[in-house]
């Protein structure tokens, strides 16, 4: 099996990061239509999971993006909203049997989901060898085809705080080469999040070709213009309601504790 190229990270296709940041951060709306709206604690309770999707439809969030166990109860409180239910997918290791994560895509998108966040296989990826590249792309493949047979959109974590420049390179070109809409940085339980660093290496990748989603430690409206600006064209936040809440001008409500 021959081996995947590395492509030159200049754009295929121009994103304009700069025009596009400024359009979001025109008014509140607009930025909370690229935030995703992220609970993704072990210990969220019904209650919250529910409190979370009153917030998603109420300030029109990008999605609401929850774990599996709780889609059936995301997709009925947000019926008639309007306002898609993501969901993470052999998350947060992605150590998961390429056969799982897609019975779990399956299961997942007839419950109700839209938005497919999945994490690719790190380990094969680092392994290095040509057989590997391609379980790794035919792991992400299985959940694309899957999604985009529903109507529904995947985002590929590469998890990149353990990767190095070239394995990030690799990985991207992996999830394009696979079908993904959206490339994104971090699962947010790992050793770092999102860099601007590692945001404009993506978007240069990647080009116009897919979305580039900042994930893991944004917590601010300074975090989350400074993605934009890199080249983010969707952002993944615990503290969305603060980050919309600080450009209206209004002062913030305390941090959140997680980086998801």
């Amino acid at each position: 099996m021959s081996t995947i190229t590395i492509s030159d990270p200049t754009p295929s296709g121009h994103f304009d990061a700069a025009a596009f940041a400024t359009h979001t951060l025109a008014s509140p709306q607009n930025l909370a239509a690229v935030l995703d709206h992220t609970l993704l604690k072990p210990d969220a309770t019904r209650n919250q999971i529910l409190q979370h999707c009153h917030e998603a439809a109420s300030h029109r969030f990008a999605c609401a993006m929850i774990n599996p166990t709780w889609v059936p109860l995301a997709s009925s409180a947000l019926t008639g909203t309007g306002i898609p239910v993501g969901v993470v997918l052999g998350f947060p290791l992605g150590a998961s049997l390429s056969s799982s994560k897609r019975d779990e895509a399956a299961s997942v998108l007839k419950l109700g989901a839209h938005d497919l966040d999945m994490v690719l296989n790190i380990g094969l990826l680092k392994s290095g060898q040509p057989a590997d590249y391609e379980a790794v792309r035919q792991d992400i493949r299985g959940v694309v085809e899957l999604a985009h047979d529903a109507g529904a959109i995947v985002k590929v974590i590469l998890e990149t705080c353990l990767l190095t420049f070239e394995e990030k390179l690799r990985a991207a070109d992996l999830a394009l080469s696979a079908g993904a809409d959206f490339l994104k940085t971090s699962t947010g339980f790992s050793t770092g999040g999102a860099t601007t660093d590692d945001i404009s290496l993506l978007r240069g990748t990647a080009g116009s070709r897919a979305g580039i989603k900042a994930s893991g430690g944004i917590r601010s409206l300074a975090d989350a213009t400074a993605m934009l600006h890199a080249g983010a064209s969707r952002i993944g936040a615990s503290a969305s309601v603060r980050i919309i809440a600080e450009l209206a001008g209004q002062a913030p409500e305390p941090a959140q504790t997680n980086t998801y």
